[in-house]
């Protein structure tokens, strides 16, 4: 063989390097406090505006000294709890985005492809349907049972033969699209379970409220915890199963404890306000450009940056039509363009 046809067989050979990280270690930690404070920022906006704009001066007194007034009570009973219920559901979502895509080594990845998402959807049409259900605190309950059961059995289904990420995709594809007929054919069949789920499955934060927040707060608490626990062993399953065997990774108690934090993280949230697209797809991308792929960072950024993306969507939904528009609505019309960008300078990247 010739030189020439060596180096280039070579070349075919050896795998393609991933890019640097974009910052270093110390503007990493100093990015990190810019996108605390453009989620505080944002978080700001979201109290401020609305069907009745406040001032924000007015807001930031209402929120150091809380009265009897018109504004005090917007703020602290209507606005505070959307806010923060946003917060808490933009992180969940973020952080399951991130640890979907680093499972299944798929950037296309998102909480939905295991059927987490539909999970919750079937479970809250049953209890609609066949319990009668109408309180939106039993119904939220519903909900995140069914998601977890959705994990449960896309574990026992991809679990044999090592849970690999390409038996995951696989196995949560075919789950989801299952549920998902379930839950279209309870819906067209019952009109009372139709009108109680179309304004939970656009995804809005309107309905959600503290005692919401109080319900869902615990999993998702569990869920950010056990998934910065997984950043270090995710990073080795990237190099590969081999390549993270040798590092010390445990490929099977790896992939089980991150599905768990997915369920927990990706379940609570729907649970709460409904499922909700683009989230976690998008904003995994945008970091890991700032970042790098490492999960020690990428997910602590995707907890700040995510529900800041979520809540800035929200704000648009109050302001840009006479009627309030779902955020869920906002996101996937932000989102779709915004993830084709993001994949035309990855394929540009590359060529």
């Amino acid at each position: 063989m010739s030189t020439g046809g060596s180096t280039r067989a070579a070349s075919r050979a050896t795998p393609r390097q991933a890019p640097a990280p974009r910052l270093a270690a110390p503007s990493r930690a100093a990015g990190l406090v810019v996108a605390l404070v453009v989620l505080v920022a944002i978080a700001l906006l979201s109290i401020a505006v609305g069907a009745r704009s406040i001032p924000l001066g007015t807001v930031v007194d209402a929120l150091f000294h809380r009265d009897g007034s018109d504004s005090s009570y917007v703020v602290w009973s209507i606005r505070v709890p959307r806010t923060l219920i946003g917060i808490a559901v933009g992180a969940s979502l973020g952080v399951a985005g991130a640890l979907m895509q680093a499972l299944t080594r798929n950037p296309l990845a998102d909480p939905g492809l295991l059927g987490i998402n539909a999970g919750a959807a079937t479970a809250a049409a049953l209890s609609v349907g066949v319990l009668g259900v109408t309180d939106l605190r039993a119904f939220v309950w519903f909900a995140f049972l069914g998601a977890a059961v959705a994990g449960f059995v896309l574990y026992v289904i991809a679990g044999r033969g090592g849970t690999s990420p390409v038996r995951l995709a696989l196995a949560g594809t075919a789950v989801s699209a299952a549920l998902t007929g379930l839950t279209q054919a309870m819906t067209l069949l019952d009109t009372q379970t139709l009108d109680q789920m179309r304004f939970w499955t656009v995804g809005s934060l309107e309905r959600a409220d503290g005692g919401t927040l109080v319900r869902v707060l615990p999993f998702l608490a569990v869920g950010v915890v056990l998934a910065l626990f997984l950043a270090r062993p995710l990073n080795a399953l990237a190099l590969g199963d081999e390549a993270g065997k040798s590092l010390g990774a445990h490929l099977g108690r790896t992939r089980g404890l991150t599905l768990l934090a997915v369920t927990l993280l990706a379940g609570a949230a729907t649970a709460a306000v409904g499922p909700l697209v683009f989230v976690g797809l998008a904003v995994p991308h945008m970091v890991r450009a700032i970042t790098g792929p490492d999960q020690r960072w990428v997910l602590p950024y995707c907890a700040l940056l995510a529900p800041a993306l979520l809540l800035l969507a929200d704000v648009l939904g109050r302001v840009i039509a006479k009627e309030e528009i779902d955020v869920g609505v906002v996101t996937a019309l932000l989102g779709a363009p915004l993830f084709i960008a993001l994949v035309r300078r990855t394929k540009a990247a590359r060529s």
